[in-house]
């Protein structure tokens, strides 16, 4: 709706995480250069937590784009307390079928699949998104799933999604076993003040807006309002966008920004999407 009035292919600051528009910031580079890292030395188990809003997928969604034919990818998103049995959710994400509903039927065909895919020069990544919902059951289960890999061939790797709950789901004494096999283990947290600056800059330029759109004051009171949590900073933004808009202007100045914190009840509906 903005996008020509403001110069710009595209909207800088959509809640969809497209990797086109990660911003490399030291710490979100850390966790990308730690995930490839991990992927290439053939860590059994890699972990990437933070908060809601953090980045996390964004980071995912650019990862697999650089993974190559060699690396055959099951993403289970839709984890949940009740989640049960991985074997039936990870032939799913691989797009396979077990010979019957049993619960070693899936695991046999799990393990198959594995082994087909070593045949063919070909290593299984398992993605977990939300992963703090796994049960330590779950997880248990998962760790010895783990266990195919022998010494010198590594037929499947796991990549940990979720929530800092996950920590404290890991730290418990029954998966003792399963933590000590966490290779690779960063933590994303909320950008700086300097960060998120950068962070509104970049994703204008990525847009397609040269020139600044946010006067210093309001990226300040921006940076202010959401502490620097990338989902909560494209929030307000893209709102200030359309009230720019609305209003015909061509920068985005102080005062409109806190007018539309003012209009969200005073910033409650931000910090509620900020808490969960």
């Amino acid at each position: 709706m903005y996008e020509r009035h403001f110069g710009l292919s595209a909207k800088p600051f959509a809640l969809t995480p497209d990797p086109a528009f990660l911003y490399p910031s030291r710490q979100h580079a850390m966790a990308m250069t730690m995930l490839e890292y991990g992927l290439e030395s053939q860590a059994a188990f890699c972990m990437l937590t933070g908060d809601i809003g953090s980045g996390k997928t964004t980071l995912i969604r650019k990862l697999l784009r650089q993974l190559g034919d060699h690396v055959v990818v099951g993403l289970i998103s839709n984890t949940h307390t009740r989640f049960e049995s991985i074997h039936r959710w990870a032939l799913s994400s691989l797009g396979v079928k077990a010979a019957d509903d049993s619960d070693v039927g899936a695991y046999e065909a799990l393990v198959d699949a594995l082994i087909g895919e070593y045949g063919k020069g070909r290593r299984t990544l398992l993605i977990f998104d939300e992963a703090q919902n796994l049960s330590p059951e779950v997880l248990e289960e998962l760790r010895l799933l783990s266990n195919i890999n022998s010494e010198k061939d590594l037929l499947l790797q796991v990549l940990l999604v979720g929530q800092p709950e996950l920590r404290a789901t890991l730290s418990r004494p029954e998966l003792r076993q399963f933590a000590q096999r966490v290779s690779v283990d960063y933590q994303l947290r909320p950008l700086n003040r300097s960060e998120t600056h950068a962070y509104i800059l970049h994703r204008l330029k990525v847009a397609g807006r040269s020139v600044p759109l946010f006067s210093a004051e309001a990226i300040e009171f921006v940076f202010a309002r959401t502490n620097g949590v990338p989902r909560l900073v494209n929030l307000l933004c893209d709102y200030a966008l359309v009230y720019a808009y609305a209003e015909q202007r061509e920068v985005i100045e102080l005062d409109l920004v806190t007018q539309i914190v003012r209009d969200r009840r005073s910033g409650q509906a931000l910090s509620a999407s900020g808490a969960g």
